[in-house]
């Protein structure tokens, strides 16, 4: 018995261990943003004590309690109001989740249900589609998108940010309806269901959490994402991570007002997950258990 809770305390701490690895870069990174630029460059860096100030993001995002109030000059020595750049990743985040979701979860039901010729050799394909690297496709990208007109738009980002993530929620919804079992479809059919009725009211209710699992790691690459923006985007259309990237520039960097774009950026994508946070639980739980 002795044995048996040192161990699980030990278990206890390694645990806590962990969490904090990977959660001090994450706290250290939203301290820097309430830093002024003394303290940032402290010998020994000043982790846990020191004089927050919202003077960085009153300098990136031009407010005065929570109003966009004048237009801000970055270092990169562009003008840019950093609200409408945030509304645009998150507009198109959004967006794109949402129609690679919809495609993909038709896809995937297909896949996973319907028999067809070569099914097992189009999962495969669809598979070496997303082990391409972006940086291949990114200049014939530009001159498609500049002969349809499709450059610095909402449709052309979304258009290919949900192109780039079909592959994996292709992939990931299949294995989760994969999880379901086909008696259920059985059923419904001899109680007279039509496939698309069975796919609507069965499969859909039981696949939420796998979808929300899906649909946080689409949003998550959609968020992050940086070299199709920067592209494929010109000057009216920028998403935070192209934004941030004007802080670097041959004078030095400024780390207290990235560090301030960048907390600012983890709070849509916190929101995100919360909202789906039951559903996203489920989903990784799916087909853990086998009949």
């Amino acid at each position: 018995m002795v044995q048996s809770n040192a161990t699980r305390t030990l278990r206890i701490l390694l645990a806590w261990a962990v969490v904090l690895l990977f959660v001090f870069p994450l706290y250290y990174w939203v301290t820097v943003a309430f830093k002024d630029a003394r303290e940032i460059f402290d010998t020994p860096p000043n982790v846990w004590i020191f004089s927050p100030t919202m003077k960085n993001f009153e300098e990136v995002f031009g407010i005065s309690f929570g109003f966009v109030t004048q237009r801000e000059v970055l270092p990169g020595g562009g003008n840019f109001y950093m609200a409408p750049r945030l509304w645009d990743s998150i507009v198109i985040a959004v967006l794109s989740t949402a129609l690679a979701v919809a495609i993909s979860t038709v896809a995937a039901y297909a896949l996973s249900r319907l028999p067809f010729r070569g099914r097992h050799h189009f999962v495969a394909w669809v598979l070496s589609t997303r082990m391409m690297p972006p940086v291949a496709v990114a200049i014939p990208m530009f001159f498609i998108y500049k002969d349809f007109g499709l450059l610095d738009t909402y449709t052309g980002v979304i258009l290919i940010h949900a192109l780039m993530n079909l592959p994996l929620a292709v992939l990931l919804l299949k294995s989760f309806f994969d999880d379901i079992p086909q008696e259920i479809d059985e059923s419904a059919v001899i109680d007279g269901a039509s496939r698309w009725l069975i796919f609507r009211r069965v499969i859909l209710p039981m696949a939420k959490g796998g979808i929300a699992a899906t649909a946080v790691l689409c949003f998550i690459f959609s968020w992050t994402e940086f070299l199709f923006v920067l592209t494929l985007t010109q000057t009216g259309l920028k998403t935070v991570p192209v934004v941030s990237s004007s802080f670097v520039t041959s004078t030095g960097t400024a780390w207290g007002n990235m560090a301030a774009l960048g907390a600012a950026a983890m709070v849509p994508a916190f929101i995100f997950i919360l909202l789906v946070q039951r559903q996203l639980v489920r989903g990784l739980t799916l087909g853990s258990l086998k009949q």
